[in-house]
């Protein structure tokens, strides 16, 4: 049975951040689904490109191997004011399943969930100065148990596989990274 996971889309966010795990999961077998947290399908990037998501989150439900939640400082903040993806993100956490958080927002969405309290994470560079109870690295992508943090959009595509490696294995995320020249 195929892996599923989702990336969460807002007004603002980073497309490199958003787009490439999307590609590349997908890549490697994963059933990816985008999500607009808003009711609108067309989701806006930080730099004015439109993408159009698979679903709006009033119509998903059900359990995901993998939230994946991309960054830019507009997107992250939006991620964070909607209530309903912060109870997903909180049970999908405690269930022992993947979150995964770049840029803005492990610092914005996943810290005020408490999802980065006593654990090891990193964010786009001078955010983890407003994070409490996590104990940050400057790591380029910091995998801790079920949360895999990475630092923006040079990272992406190491988050991307790091995600890989522990939804399918270490060998399919090296497989995919080097099928895409990246190692």
């Amino acid at each position: 049975m195929a892996k599923k996971a989702v990336v969460f889309l807002a007004d603002g966010f980073e497309e490199v951040e958003a787009v490439t795990p999307i590609d590349y999961l997908r890549r490697a077998g994963v059933e990816l689904t985008t999500v607009s947290i808003s009711g609108n399908r067309t989701v806006t990037g930080s730099h004015k490109l439109p993408v159009t998501a698979d679903r709006i989150l009033a119509e998903t439900g059900g359990t995901y191997d993998a939230l994946l939640l991309p960054g830019g400082g507009p997107g992250a903040e939006n991620l964070a004011a909607c209530a309903e993806l912060g109870e997903r993100l909180r049970e999908q956490a405690a269930s022992g399943r993947i979150v995964a958080a770049i840029c803005a927002s492990p610092a914005v969405v996943l810290a005020p969930l408490g999802l980065i309290a006593g654990r090891r994470f990193t964010c786009y560079p001078g955010m983890e100065k407003g994070v409490s109870g996590g104990k940050w690295s400057d790591e380029r992508v910091v995998v801790d148990g079920n949360i895999v943090t990475s630092r923006g959009a040079g990272t992406a595509a190491e988050w991307a596989i790091a995600v890989i490696g522990l939804l399918l294995s270490p060998a399919e995320g090296e497989k995919l990274a080097r099928a895409v020249v990246l190692r």
